[in-house]
């Protein structure tokens, strides 16, 4: 799952990299028919969610319906239908889905975060940005910085890079292992001329995970800028051996640094 697809789970799940238990589907007395209905839709979407990080999108809509029939008013069902319509690019089913939970919960800070981030992949990167304040502005959210990162993401598309860097800072000051923000901050730097702030970030990003195409590609051209032409032939290396078909490589071999 992608990785902020996967941080959108984060009010129902409680981490979803982790592995997720054998589930049967049981729609019947087991769940549907115990309990107050608010407890019904609250374990229908939660089993939705586990269904929905599986990709199994048929039973995770029919795990939705469930918890819809048992209380329409129960916010995060319409949110988790969003984020179901969203993948499967269902886009005004989408849009339906988020407004109606935000018509029950205005101030729920993940489905302003998530009714965000569906805006920004829908070309409104514009109108996203006052659904992510709207999610900071809550002082009860756990992971501001997650909706910082998103809110940097979508101000760079626009072409709002002030804007972005200063997400992206507040991203890091709360969680310094954020790794898009590391990314695209960096990048940023880079832009800057900010050349060994530009190489922490990225070096801490390639020192959390594999590294990819990108915090490659960004890492040698920090290294061609600094002179370091061992550090940018190492790494040269390293993009061809692990990404011979991605676009950096082929930057590279056209000699297209910036």
């Amino acid at each position: 799952m992608r990785p902020l697809l996967c941080l959108a789970l984060a009010a129902i799940l409680a981490g979803c990299a982790a592995p997720l238990p054998e589930l049967q589907v049981d729609t019947g007395t087991n769940m549907g028919e115990t309990g107050d209905p608010r407890n019904r839709a609250r374990l229908h979407t939660e089993l939705g969610a586990l269904y929905f990080s599986r990709r199994n999108m048929a039973v995770a809509l029919e795990e939705l319906r469930i918890a819809l029939a048992a209380d329409p008013t129960y916010a995060p069902t319409h949110g988790m239908f969003g984020l179901v319509y969203m993948e499967l690019r269902e886009n005004k089913l989408a849009e339906q889905s988020f407004q109606n939970g935000l018509r029950l919960s205005p101030q729920d800070p993940d489905l302003n975060h998530n009714y965000a981030w569906f805006l920004c992949q829908t070309g409104r990167e514009a109108d996203s940005i006052k659904f992510f304040l709207a999610a900071l502005r809550n002082p009860l959210y756990t992971t501001p910085w997650r909706t910082h990162s998103a809110a940097g993401t979508c101000s760079m598309r626009q072409g709002q890079v002030k804007d972005a860097e200063g997400f992206f800072e507040r991203a890091l000051k709360e969680e310094p292992d954020e790794r898009a923000s590391l990314l695209q901050l960096g990048e940023i730097r880079y832009r800057q001329s900010r050349f060994e702030d530009a190489r922490k970030l990225v070096a801490r990003f390639n020192k959390l995970v594999e590294p990819t195409s990108e915090s490659l590609w960004l890492a040698l051209r920090i290294e061609r800028k600094l002179g370091q032409r061992v550090a940018e032939t190492s790494l040269a290396n390293q993009l061809r051996r692990r990404h011979p078909g991605s676009r950096e490589f082929q930057l590279l071999q056209r000699g297209e640094y910036d």
